[in-house]
């Protein structure tokens, strides 16, 4: 039977649209001079031969967003710069010669190749500068169709499509059979029909973007895929870092895949060259940054000590302020809470500790001088030592405050230099195996640790590094004063050090009733919504300014859906994770399992 009769009823067959049948496997593959037969489908590639001048950001999205079935397949060749740079030059020497011919004969200038020959030369010098390369870039379109009627009208409008994108697209005729393999995922270019992109037009060609979120492309180049887009054919890309401030907040009801998604954005920004720090009180995080090779700190762990008199480098003052963090440590010390580490101490016991603090880093060598900050620190013990030396009636009865953390029940924590540095692309604080008398302690010294970091690393020149900061089941910090305090003096102040903080919360209904809920979550540019209880969703209606469609979204979407709120644009998304990714970041019930993945 001639394939091409059944796309073509009312033309008569010629015989260059016989199909051939490959030999070893007659019913499987049929090719035609215009289609290819797989199975019971029908396809057609097409090659894009013209391009327009100038693209913009994420130019072939449409293509993408086609809700037929169509295959992009891109075939990116590098170019080595010699090479590049020699083509360059005689590409200028022909743009060139044309110019003096048509001078030479009395012509009018062109201006397409005075625009061509500028382009050329531009060009010749950024790849010479090192600002740029050359790729061959071959792209094809493979359009699918059950039937090859169907078919015929799919590639019609795809061909529309393409030419609305100034975009010229060619049949590979008698070449079908290659076009389908050049549209399989197994690099190989069996056309060869390429055209010379530079990097920037080819960085334009990057297909996934999000038409329903303000156009961020190119600002910072450190977009993260959040997942598939629920309202269209694409992907929600969200750039974080090209807000006016690169916080986040997570907020949804339990067993919502809150965590996932953080866990999700957070391995894909460290993929970006981002550092980061976790606050994980349930163990979260262990397996993610196991495989990545971050640090874990376990306070309350069998021989993990934190010394609380470190000093950090690069931070001026560093040593008045260690100073005066030991008046903070001492009030949560006394009070068991956090809520009360703003209670000033005693004028007279306040002065003793100064004194004695002061003198426990005198012993060490450590003074005003930078140059001795890199000394060993004393320890608790010693500054304990230093007010009952010094101190009179009023160091001792700090220093009685001291004694259970430093030879009493509760010294694990403290009885020793600190074990393991914060250092490294990924530093997780563990704190389940905390004991609830030290809770309160171990999270003050955790987020100090942090803040310090984060303070430290800003330079004369500017933040060198970016930085995450992620605060899981943040309900804990936000209900206590130092905890909340930090959160919101971190979410005010983290963008001019380079930082973005991620709060992820269950409890959104006591986060957002009060103060420092309320500053945290608008001081955060990028806003992730999973499904709400019906009891908070007033109030996230409300904080959020949803509609009343984004409201029923809300109250029943299912595992992993999500809403992202920036500004005034909305995006609903269900977040996708790879299998490597998803085994990595599932915990709980699901660990092991693909329940709940599409």
């Amino acid at each position: 039977m001639n394939l091409l009769s059944v796309l073509r009823p009312n033309r008569q067959a010629s015989a260059d649209d016989t199909a051939v049948t490959l030999p070893g496997s007659p019913d499987a593959v049929d090719v035609a001079r215009s289609f290819v037969r797989v199975g019971d489908g029908y396809s057609t590639t097409l090659a894009v031969t013209g391009y327009p001048a100038e693209v913009g950001p994420g130019w072939a999205e449409p293509l993408l967003s086609y809700p037929g079935l169509v295959d992009v397949a891109f075939h990116i060749e590098p170019v080595p710069p010699p090479v590049a740079a020699e083509r360059l030059r005689k590409q200028r020497a022909r743009f060139e010669s044309s110019r003096r011919h048509d001078a030479a004969r009395g012509r009018l200038d062109d201006p397409d190749l005075d625009v061509a020959a500028q382009d050329a030369a531009d060009l010749a010098v950024r790849v010479a500068r090192g600002e740029a390369r050359l790729f061959r870039l071959g792209l094809y379109l493979t359009v699918h169709a059950a039937t090859a009627r169907e078919l015929a009208e799919r590639v019609a409008e795809v061909r529309s499509l393409a030419a609305s994108l100034l975009l010229s697209t060619a049949a590979v005729t008698w070449r079908q059979l290659q076009g389908w393999v050049t549209g399989l995922p197994l690099a190989v270019d069996a056309v060869g029909m390429k055209r010379v992109f530079d990097t920037d037009a080819l960085a334009a060609a990057f297909p996934f973007t999000s038409p329903d979120l303000p156009d961020t492309a190119g600002d910072s180049g450190m977009g993260v895929l959040y997942g598939l887009n629920l309202h269209s054919p694409g992907v929600v890309v969200w750039d974080r870092w090209a807000q006016p401030n690169f916080n986040a907040v997570i907020l949804a009801r339990s067993g919502e895949g809150k965590s996932y998604l953080a866990k999700l954005d957070l391995l894909r920004n460290l993929c970006l060259g981002v550092e980061a720090f976790v606050i994980d009180p349930e163990d979260e995080y262990l397996a993610l940054a196991g495989a990545v090779g971050g640090t874990v700190i376990r306070p309350g762990g069998a021989g993990v000590r934190i010394n609380p008199l470190d000093l950090p480098p690069g931070t001026e003052d560093a040593l008045h302020e260690r100073v005066q963090f030991m008046h903070t440590l001492i009030a949560v010390m006394d009070s068991g809470d956090t809520t009360s580490a703003s209670a000033p101490l005693p004028a007279d016991e306040a002065r003793a500790l100064d004194v004695a603090v002061l003198a426990a880093y005198r012993a060490k060598g450590i003074d005003s001088d930078p140059r001795t900050w890199r000394r060993p620190a004393p320890l608790l013990a010693d500054a304990m030592a230093a007010l009952e030396e010094t101190g009179g009636d009023a160091g001792h009865r700090v220093a009685a405050r001291l004694y259970p953390y430093v030879a009493g029940s509760m010294k694990g924590l403290f009885d020793g230099p600190t074990t393991t540095a914060p250092t490294g692309h990924l530093v997780v604080y563990a704190l389940k195996d905390l004991p609830e008398q030290l809770h309160p302690v171990g999270t003050l010294l955790v987020l100090d640790r942090i803040w310090r970091t984060v303070r430290s690393s800003q330079s004369a020149a500017g933040p060198q590094v970016l930085r995450m900061v992620v605060v899981d089941e943040a309900w804990k910090l936000l209900s206590t004063g130092r905890g909340g305090r930090f959160l919101e003096t971190l979410a005010k102040s983290a963008r001019k050090y380079g930082t973005g903080l991620t709060v992820v919360t269950q409890d959104g209904l006591d986060v957002l009733s009060t103060k420092v809920g309320r500053a945290v979550v608008s001081n955060a540019a990028t806003q992730l919504l999973l499904r709400q209880a019906p009891q908070a969703i007033d109030t996230v209606v409300e904080a959020f300014h949803l509609t009343d469609g984004e409201r029923a979204f809300l109250l029943s979407s299912h595992r992993g859906e999500a809403l992202l709120c920036a500004g005034l644009a909305r995006a609903a998304f269900y977040a996708q994770a790879s299998d490597v990714e998803h085994d990595l970041i599932v915990t709980g019930p699901l660990a092991g399992s693909t329940a709940g993945r599409r």
